[in-house]
């Protein structure tokens, strides 16, 4: 692939050495600048930023408040479910895959985002997005039937799948290396932020008929969809999308605005299109940067990985794997079914319980979002699942208490109520917000859309397998046998997350690619990449 056009103020040798033809200055692009820049801490450290650039966050906020979207459906089925099971006369199974479907189809969304963002532009894709979802919400709201209501699951669910691929990945692709790991968390604050609207929505539209009460707690989703679609116009494009592009001018201008001086926007554009040509070189293409649509992305993904991207996509589909696997949300969506199990029957109080659980969510989130670039991804995600492992056979062992236990003893009760909060306290701080980060940031530019799309498209089924499975199983071995083997799986997540995962706090995405090649350099894309640097030399 050749790059049409040429970045501004790049055109001189930033260096005194010469120039690189008619797209690129002489840039310090060579493999051994990132390894030795790794040593110490990046490249241009000295235009790395300690605070937030306000301009690069109120670009991650509106993105992400897409994924209040999942996050409200989340909450909100975990007490529309009981009421259109009354209304509507529907079975446990089809309760289960009510609620499991939207999950299943966001897969499609997932998968679809990758390469219409690659097309269409990061942007445009978030708008995609919201618009999908506000047509499955509109339909869920009016739906008179239960095919009606799948059909608008469905919808919603693709939407979903669009909004969770592509709020980290333009959040990541925006924001300073220094504040990427709270800016790419933002997603996993909204989702929790849309957890609990859900769970008070939940509360005070209880009062209402059982025929309105859930279609007006499923409709009210279309809300915050429609925001997102006005608030697109005052986003700007992801200046990383726009080198891919050719579009030097307009990502300057982008940089600009989320660095805190010229002279480091330069660098950081720099870096960017040094990276984009390498990465273009190497896929000898012979097609021009204004017609790349995404093409061959798959093939070098799935059937033709090197070395460092068949680690990049282990690391990036494990750890999707593991959220979903750890049931957190099978768990959120059937914590009132788990506790009427438990004695507690009434509906405000079951409800009471989720907004206690909803508020611990959103309290832990925050502070995993504000200490990631701080403490770094790999503490707080060993943290965060040996927390949920441990939570989780507490959980276990109190339901199995309750379930051979006449009087339900209260303190039991107190101790799953405990260990539920626990459970997704300790979610919020590692494997909530840690998964979206990774999954946007591990990936090189050519494949982060589709790899990052592909990766959250795993997450989606296994959330929808774990959600349209659990009370089938539970059945089979009980509330409690089903915590004690989300736990042991938490176990081996741990294991995993401890062995895979590097730590990528402070490295720019351009740095980051580099964690997965072999130390010595020899796999055959390193070597391919000194090639081209001899060349562009």
């Amino acid at each position: 692939m050749q790059f049409t056009g040429s970045p501004p103020s790049l055109e001189s040798d930033p260096g005194g050495g010469g120039g690189r033809g008619d797209c690129y200055g002489r840039l310090p692009d060579s493999e051994s600048y990132y390894r030795n820049s790794l040593k110490h801490g990046g490249p241009s450290r000295s235009h790395r930023r300690t605070s937030v650039n306000g301009y690069a966050l109120a670009g991650a906020i509106l993105a992400s408040t897409n994924s209040i979207l999942l996050g409200y459906d989340i909450g909100v089925m975990s007490g529309a479910a009981l009421y259109i099971k009354e209304d509507l006369q529907i079975s446990s199974t089809q309760e289960e895959i009510l609620v499991g479907c939207l999950n299943i189809f966001s897969l499609i969304g997932s998968l679809a985002a990758g390469k219409t963002s690659d097309q269409i532009g990061r942007r445009y894709t978030i708008l995609l997005a919201a618009a999908t979802f506000f047509l499955g919400a509109i339909l869920m709201g009016i739906a008179p039937s239960f095919p009606f209501l799948m059909a608008g699951r469905v919808v919603a669910g693709i939407g979903v799948g669009f909004s969770l691929m592509i709020a980290p990945v333009y959040s990541a692709e925006l924001s300073p290396a220094s504040t990427r790991g709270f800016l790419a968390s933002l997603p996993e604050v909204f989702i929790n932020v849309g957890i609990l609207l859900g769970y008070i929505s939940n509360y005070f539209l209880a009062g209402l008929p059982a025929s309105l009460n859930w279609r007006v707690m499923l409709g009210l989703a279309a809300l915050p969809a429609l925001l997102v679609g006005f608030a697109v116009v005052f986003m700007p494009e992801s200046p990383r999308w726009l080198v891919m592009k050719g579009r030097f001018a307009e990502a300057k201008r982008v940089l600009i605005k989320t660095s805190s001086s010229e002279e480091e926007a330069e660098l950081r554009l720099q870096e960017i299109t040094d990276s984009a040509s390498r990465e273009f070189q190497f896929l000898h293409s012979g097609i021009s940067s204004n017609t790349w649509r995404g093409q061959g992305v798959w093939k070098e993904l799935l059937f033709k990985p090197s070395k460092p991207v068949r680690r990049m996509l282990v690391a990036a589909v494990g750890i999707n794997f593991f959220m979903q696997a750890s049931g957190n949300d099978a768990v959120i969506y059937y914590t009132p079914e788990v506790f009427r199990a438990a004695g507690i029957h009434n509906k405000r109080q079951l409800f009471g319980v989720n907004v206690i659980m909803g508020l611990s969510k959103a309290a832990f989130v925050m502070v995993s979002a504000f200490y990631l670039d701080r403490f770094g991804r790999r503490p707080l995600l060993l943290l965060g699942s040996t927390g949920m492992a441990l939570s989780l056979f507490i959980l276990g062992l109190g339901s199995k208490i309750l379930q051979h236990s006449d009087s339900k003893p209260l303190w039991a009760v107190t101790m799953c109520i405990v260990a539920v909060c626990g459970f997704v306290s300790f979610f919020s701080i590692g494997l909530g917000p840690i998964t979206w980060v990774y999954s946007s940031e591990i990936f090189p530019l050519r494949l982060r859309a589709q790899g990052s799309g592909l990766a959250i498209s795993v997450n989606r089924l296994v959330s929808g397998v774990v959600s349209m499975t659990f009370l089938t199983v539970s059945m089979k071995i009980s509330f409690g046998g089903m915590f004690f083997v989300l736990g042991g799986i938490m176990v081996v997540g741990t294991v995993f997350f401890y062995v895979v995962m590097p730590e990528t706090k402070g490295k720019s995405l351009e740095e980051i690619q580099f964690l997965f090649q072999d130390k010595e350099g020899g796999d055959v894309e390193t070597k391919e990449v000194r090639r081209v640097d001899l060349e562009l030399t």
